[in-house]
């Protein structure tokens, strides 16, 4: 068994969970504030409310996916359960709990590289001579500061992953219920009868076929952007 694999892993699941974790918080909490308290029980940073609704996607995923490929990566999912019935009659409300997923990932993303910035301008991090990698945005030679540097690393990289991802409008993502927030109540009925034979599975491999070829960008942005100027 690779070390290096063994001694990164639970910063990588720490950073995962507590990506995961936000994301369905705020699905919660905005939902619950826009009447719906379906998912009450997950207004929380608490990762084990969200791990118990869905510990093959929390633990088990994560895990496998990273030993399988060799670290730098890892994949999963968590839910927020809602009411269908108040969806419908409040539209709006219903993308605004959708988009609020996606918002605490790039928050996260935002926070992450505040930590980075400051840590590089004081020299607690330095920048990687080797290249950039998704756990190797700022680095440091040995402590506390290099673990909290391969965190924060991946902090940044997997919530420009899991936020981008989210965005694009397909069943069954959050983009998908976002569109809605710009539609009238015509375009609206329109758009979710798109889809109205469900979709989920065709649409999860069509996002898949799309991220592919829309990650790359964004992230060599969103790493130029965090190093800008320096």
């Amino acid at each position: 068994m690779d070390v290096h694999l063994l001694a990164t892993l639970p910063l990588w699941l720490a950073a995962f969970l507590l990506s995961l974790t936000c994301h369905e918080a705020a699905h919660a909490l905005v939902g619950k504030l826009g009447g719906d308290s379906t998912a009450a029980a997950q207004v929380t940073l608490d990762p084990l409310p969200h791990i118990r609704r869905e510990p093959f996607g929390t633990l088990v995923v994560p895990v496998l996916s990273f030993f399988l490929n060799g670290g730098g990566w890892m994949i999963g999912w968590a839910s927020a359960p809602y009411d269908a019935a108040w969806a419908k009659r409040h539209p709006r409300r219903a993308a605004s709990m959708a988009a609020a997923g996606p918002a605490a990932n790039f928050a996260l993303v935002l926070l992450a590289a505040l930590a980075i910035r400051i840590g590089v301008e004081t020299g607690y991090f330095t920048l990687p001579i080797d290249g950039l990698s998704l756990e190797t945005l700022a680095v440091a030679p040995s402590g506390i500061a290099k673990g909290l540097a391969l965190f924060l690393s991946v902090l940044f990289s997997i919530n420009v992953v899991l936020g981008t991802f989210n965005l694009i409008p397909l069943p069954p993502l959050d983009g998908y219920a976002i569109v809605p927030l710009i539609l009238n109540d015509r375009l609206r009925d329109k758009w979710f009868g798109l889809f109205s034979g469900g979709g989920s599975l065709m649409g999860l491999i069509i996002a898949w076929f799309i991220f592919g070829r829309l990650i790359p960008p964004v992230f060599k942005a969103a790493i130029g952007v965090l190093h800008w100027g320096m």
